[in-house]
């Protein structure tokens, strides 16, 4: 993947230097032809690598992800603030996740934490539970597909 963005670069700055223009629309366009010269490339290989620009689409949906989930818990923590009565269902539930690697797993683990109203209390040994406390737990179930449809499926495209 570096490689692949270092050889996109490069192309894009030869480009820039053969035109002899140093404006973004000129390394713009040297990255776009770069790309395309990246993509025709990568097929003449025997087993080709993934382009790295999926990848970065990758990460830049589980960026938009976690901070679509932080801006929905914010305002469910700051309701159940503002609220003149507390009604809140406190709990742990235990998640199981099908993330193979410790990175994948504390990545995870982070972004649990990280969102307001959820807290990663423990991870199995062997890696493959999650012991999550929520402020309020309506549904176990759906919590738990929740996750595993937003963060956890989001990490297996970043990293796989």
């Amino acid at each position: 993947m570096a490689l692949q963005l270092l050889f996109n670069l490069l192309i894009a700055f030869l480009w820039m230097g053969i035109n002899n223009d140093g404006s973004f629309s000129s390394f713009l366009t040297g990255f776009l032809l770069g790309i395309g010269i990246l993509l025709l490339f990568r097929r003449s290989r025997p087993q080709p690598r993934p382009f790295y620009l999926r990848r970065l689409w990758s990460i830049l949906k589980l960026v938009l992800i976690f901070i679509r989930e932080l801006t929905i818990s914010n305002f469910v923590v700051i309701w159940h603030i503002l609220r003149p009565r507390l009604a809140i269902r406190p709990g742990i539930f235990a998640y199981e996740t099908s993330l193979t690697s410790a990175w994948e797993v504390t990545l995870l683990s982070c972004l649990i934490c990280l969102t307001p109203g959820t807290l990663t209390l423990d991870v199995s040994a062997d890696g493959t539970t999650l012991y999550i406390h929520a402020i309020d737990i309506q549904d176990a179930e759906t919590m738990v597909t929740q996750i595993r449809t937003s963060f956890e499926q989001a990490i297996q495209e970043v990293t796989r």
